[in-house]
């Protein structure tokens, strides 16, 4: 995790990260002498191995734009580029304004310095003043909630708490443009929504986002655009619905399997504020008819009374693919809040289906729709038998218009 400052002073005009041609090229080499005989030997040693080639974009201030793309696609590559973690091998790259960066944890960190050290040296990074330094300091440290853990060596924290020091640097430091890869998706749950929480304050507030994730939910959430790179290279840039959407299609017809969950939830469900108790179908008969009725229970608990939840319920195929989806949310409904149990049911009057099995994937999400607290998957929940050949799935309301 490292913050990096720039050379220019933001104008509203310019673009806050413009990339003309980026090309980065590693070498790669089969032994560890291999370096050392290519400088005695003046001989090539090396294979070349080009992680990214001629990537172009523009990111106006205030806006976000998320990178998506398999593992390998030089997604990281990129952002460490915009950070000033490392160089381009060609290309051009402009950065108006002051960037901070989350990168892999740990990066960034001297790991024998304490975290209250990792502080001052991050803030040196980015030209804070001795009297911003004293304020950021209170706030970075109140933010990550270490405690005395702050005057430890950084070498003895968790993961999780090493993600926490590092996002609170980042957004502490009030950067113009902040570079986010895939970092948050280590600790606990309940810090995963403070920090989704800050991001959102930080775009209200008129920021700038670089933003990596294979949680397609928040990519579309955050950023108004996307840029799907595949094999180092740009495969689209655009609209961020659009360019999520091409990018799972792709991913589908790859794997012939959904793409990634959109927003995973916390490695430890029993670490997180509320939890999914149960799905069930309301009468505890999943057999139906197309155009019947048909009504899903939901049972949670939440350990907090200043917690507000909305639910998320979609129907999917057995080879994965979403039907249909309803949210408290979309339906104008409050957060629901209060600790202890909590029971909701949907129901669909007419269902629209004509045949097959489905299972619910059920998610219990904070009062934005933003974090998710816990998700599950309840196979079997609707099993319509058609009683005759239906070439569809759905039965589509319409009339016929004839001349004869």
């Amino acid at each position: 995790m490292t913050a990096a400052a720039a050379a220019v002073v933001p104008d509203p005009r310019d673009a806050a990260v413009s990339a003309d041609r980026l090309t980065k090229v590693y070498r790669i080499y089969d032994t560890a002498w291999g370096r050392l005989r290519e400088a005695v030997l003046r001989r090539p040693a090396h294979r070349p191995f080009r992680a990214l080639s001629d990537v172009s974009f523009e990111l106006p201030p205030g806006e976000g734009l998320g990178v998506v793309g398999e593992n390998g696609a030089g997604k990281s590559t990129l952002l460490k580029i915009v950070a000033g973690v490392t160089r381009p091998t060609s290309g051009d790259l402009s950065i108006c304004g002051r960037v901070a960066s989350i990168l892999e944890l740990g990066s960034g960190f001297h790991h024998e310095f304490t975290g209250r050290q990792n502080i001052r040296l991050s803030a040196a990074i980015v030209g804070l003043d001795p009297r911003e330094l004293r304020q950021r300091t209170r706030d970075i440290i109140e933010f990550s909630e270490l405690g005395a853990a702050i005057d430890q060596p950084v070498r003895s924290y968790s993961t999780g708490m090493t993600m926490r020091l590092g996002f609170s640097i980042a957004v502490q430091v009030e950067p113009d443009i902040l570079v986010v890869d895939e970092a948050l998706s280590v600790g606990d749950g309940y810090f995963q929504k403070k920090c989704m929480d800050r991001l959102q304050k930080y775009m209200a507030d008129g920021g700038t986002l670089l933003f990596c994730s294979h949680a397609m939910y928040y990519v579309t959430s955050f950023c108004e655009r996307a840029l799907w790179l595949r094999e180092g290279q740009v495969a689209a840039d655009g609209a961020a619905l659009g360019v999520v959407g091409e990018y799972e299609r792709f991913l589908m017809t790859k794997t012939g399997k959904t793409a990634e969950a959109d927003a995973p939830s916390g490695d430890d469900p029993a670490a997180s504020p509320a939890r999914i108790l149960g799905i069930r179908p309301l009468d505890g008969e999943a057999h139906r008819r197309a155009s019947d009725s048909w009504a899903l229970e939901v049972e949670w608990e939440s350990r907090e009374d200043g917690l507000g939840f909305h639910l998320a319920v979609g129907l999917d195929t057995a080879d994965g693919v979403q039907v249909c989806a309803f949210t408290t949310q979309r339906a104008g409904l409050e957060p629901l809040t209060g600790a202890g149990r909590h029971r909701a049911v949907v129901r669909v009057p007419r269902l629209p289906m004509t045949k097959g099995d489905y299972s619910a994937c059920v998610f219990l999400l904070d009062e934005e729709s933003l974090h998710v607290f816990d998700r599950k998957v309840q196979a079997n929940v609707l099993e319509i038998d058609a009683q005759r050949f239906e070439p569809s799935l759905f039965e589509v309301a319409h009339e016929w218009e004839i001349d004869r």
